[in-house]
């Protein structure tokens, strides 16, 4: 079995796979400061209390965006898995080509998910992860990631309001029944929700428009995604473990001889 790890700026997702079966999911918060006693003990105790033998996991891969954790963790993953953990980043095999201005700029979890997005359902292809922030990328047929666009995550903007706005209260990020809201509450959510469905509709339009590919297969994940893809018919697949298969199949690029 392998530990495949997403480390983001909100949560560290990990899975477990045998093979190409996902025997779980799991998350614990970024934000609050581990040792690296603190996660390998955490990360075995997720394993054994959902069934998976940690002693079965011979191999590890990490794709992190927070490298202010990336010490204490890779520590954890090594003391108490007795592996030394792949870590997604320059000069790791990816089967496709990072073709932007600077390469070394481009997140590990964009690279994790245009991979997955081009080896699972091919190219041309947008992947979208509504994440901390939202991230609309372009892979070619032929594997290349040419472009990129990056908003504010709806938690982000939903932030901005209560913490800049004195008078509006935290709310859940839901849909709304209605966009004729009657009050702040209902306001708020139908500004968030439906505001984030019309720019993901008109950016993709956009990619649309100026790549000349009118019928580019659009893939989701993240969070939030799935709330989105189900009001839009722009989005044409949402997958809620894009990004640990693509750390799987990465994984089976650089996998130890």
């Amino acid at each position: 079995m392998i530990l495949v790890v997403d480390a983001g700026n909100t949560n560290i997702t990990l899975g477990v796979f045998r093979e190409e079966e996902l025997l779980g999911t799991f998350r614990m918060t970024t934000k609050i400061p581990r040792t690296s006693d603190e996660y390998g003990i955490f990360i075995i105790d997720l394993l054994e209390k959902n069934g998976i033998d940690s002693k079965q996991v011979k191999d590890v891969i990490i794709s992190s965006v927070v490298p202010n954790i990336m010490h204490s963790f890779v520590s954890g993953i090594m003391k108490y898995f007795s592996v030394n953990p792949i870590v997604v980043g320059a000069g790791i095999k990816t089967g496709i080509n990072i073709a932007i201005a600077n390469p070394k700029s481009m997140g590990a979890d964009r690279i994790v998910d245009a991979v997955a997005a081009y080896e699972i359902y091919g190219g041309p292809v947008i992947v979208i992860d509504f994440g901390t922030a939202t991230t609309h990328d372009v892979i070619t047929a032929d594997g290349s990631l040419i472009a990129g666009v990056t908003s504010p995550g709806i938690r982000i903007s939903a932030n901005a309001l209560w913490k800049d706005t004195a008078m509006l209260p935290e709310i859940e990020i839901t849909k709304p029944s209605t966009i004729l809201a009657k009050n702040t509450v209902n306001s708020m959510q139908a500004g968030l929700f439906f505001g984030s469905v019309g720019q993901t509709e008109y950016i993709i339009k956009k990619l649309k428009q100026e790549l000349d590919l009118p019928d580019i297969k659009v893939v989701a994940t993240g969070g939030l995604g799935k709330i989105i893809s189900d009001e839009t018919k722009c989005i044409d697949v949402y997958d809620k473990d894009l990004t640990l298969k693509g750390l799987r199949i990465i994984y089976n690029y650089n996998r130890p001889l």
